[in-house]
């Protein structure tokens, strides 16, 4: 659980610095000079201080909130808190394919429009002006349409992967055939089909983990007992599963500049005219699959942990 929760701080955190301007525990411990690190050149000062602060006892509660939840839940089977993250990183996963199915038919019907001319009749120059710019566009349509498909996730619970592989090559096919013979093409045809392709890679490689059904490649593990295949993969966990998220999160989330704060922070989009405006989004899909998969493999960690635990002390 601790896990989870600064993952969660972490993301928090991220959003509070990079967007909000807040110091960063990084800047904090510098302006202390704590743990060795270089004295900042400008010293934090007044609320800045007090927000650096703030962060550091995030993280600490988050910690001690941990062990006070295991501390209090002793009765409570160890599976149910793995079925509860499950179910959370399986909630992620859903909402997240909610979205890019929304915005990806909105985005796709402004850039017909605007192509085509359409739109000024419709909403006016003005906003037809403002729809041409990245961040008014993802403020202003893909915000409200991401925070629906949460929404949506929470009563729907049915996962559309399958559809989503249709839709994929629906949209395909639909290129093929509007510009043989139709001589028609437009660059956010070719852009909705990498929009939904890369969502259906990432999205269903966690959702795959929820349900574990990814292919082992192995020579020894289907040979092994229920005991070692539980040590093997709490093992496996701990030095390749969890790490590989971090490492994802860390190095895309580090500073303002890195490979996903970057054009999530400029809502980046690409260079193709009139596209769809969802480049930021597609880099976003790497933060998504790194949490569900953090997620996903804790849940993971807890079952199998469980599963060696009570087979050593059956057979002790």
């Amino acid at each position: 659980m601790s896990i989870v929760a600064l993952l969660l701080l972490f993301l928090i955190n991220n959003y509070l610095n990079f967007w909000l301007q807040w110091p960063g525990l990084p800047s904090f411990f510098s302006h202390h000079g704590w743990f060795g690190l270089e004295t900042l050149r400008t010293p934090l000062e007044g609320d800045q201080i007090v927000k650096g602060w703030l962060q550091l006892l995030s993280y600490l509660g988050a910690v001690a909130l941990a062990i006070l939840y295991v501390l209090s839940t002793r009765k409570r089977p160890l599976r149910a808190d793995a079925a509860l993250l499950s179910g959370f990183a399986a909630y992620i996963i859903r909402a997240s394919f909610w979205v890019v199915l929304i915005v990806g038919f909105a985005d796709i019907l402004i850039s017909f429009l605007r192509v085509e001319e359409l739109l000024p009749s419709l909403i006016g120059d003005d906003l037809t002006q403002a729809l041409g710019r990245p961040q008014f566009r993802g403020l202003y349509v893909h915000c409200p349409l991401i925070l629906l498909s949460f929404v949506v996730a929470v009563f729907n619970r049915s996962l559309g992967f399958t559809w989503l592989a249709f839709l994929v090559v629906l949209a395909e096919f639909q290129i093929v055939i509007s510009r043989f013979v139709f001589s028609y093409e437009q660059p956010f045809m070719g852009d909705l089909v990498r929009f939904w392709y890369a969502a259906l890679f990432l999205f269903a490689s966690a959702y795959t983990l929820v349900h574990d059904g990814h292919v082992r490649v192995d020579v020894l593990y289907s040979r092994f007992g229920k005991r070692s295949k539980a040590w093997t993969n709490t093992v496996g966990t701990l030095l390749l599963g969890l790490p590989l998220g971090w490492i994802i999160l860390v190095t895309g989330m580090w500073d303002k500049t890195s490979s996903i704060n970057s054009p999530l922070h400029s809502f980046e989009v690409s260079q193709s005219g009139y596209g769809l405006y969802v480049k930021y989004l597609m880099v976003g899909f790497l933060a998504v699959y790194a949490v569900s998969m953090i997620i996903q493999f804790a849940s993971y960690l807890l079952d199998n942990t469980l599963t060696s635990v009570r087979n050593q002390v059956v057979i002790s």
